[in-house]
């Protein structure tokens, strides 16, 4: 495996990102999100030149800021068949898992009781403090 220094961020991108315009509405923003299972959108002009980013963490607050608000439970849109994590489990192992489902938050449980969450920032800050040895 290459040493992490000599990593570069071109060899871990995506290549196929996906884009819309400041004019494109939020659901179809939305819609095109689910559709490829990705987090963020780019933002982009008529020239193709960057502009900004839409995230899933957006969408949080502009659900939050309908007006009037939505009477909607929750329940009509949970995940009810939830991936888990136990806190004995290896990083790597829930890394892997997490990959393979395509997901950024698993919560970790005891004896069926949330007592915490593991997610893809967590693990991103766990790598970025890991040393590489010196061969």
């Amino acid at each position: 495996m290459d040493d992490i220094d000599d990593l570069f961020v071109a060899s871990l991108m995506t290549n196929d990102v996906k884009t819309v315009t400041p004019e494109t509405l939020v659901e179809t923003a939305a819609d095109l999100m689910l559709d490829h299972e990705i987090g963020s959108v780019v933002v982009v002009d008529d020239d193709g030149a960057l502009r900004g980013i839409l995230t899933r963490t957006d969408f949080v607050a502009i659900v939050s800021g309908q007006k009037p608000k939505d009477q909607t439970p929750v329940s009509e849109y949970m995940t009810t068949d939830v991936q888990t994590a136990k806190g004995g489990d290896s990083i790597r192992e829930v890394a892997d898992r997490m990959i393979d489902a395509g997901i950024h938050h698993m919560p970790v449980v005891d004896d069926g009781e949330a007592i915490g969450m593991i997610t893809t920032s967590d693990l991103t800050a766990y790598l970025s403090t890991v040393q590489t040895p010196s061969p």
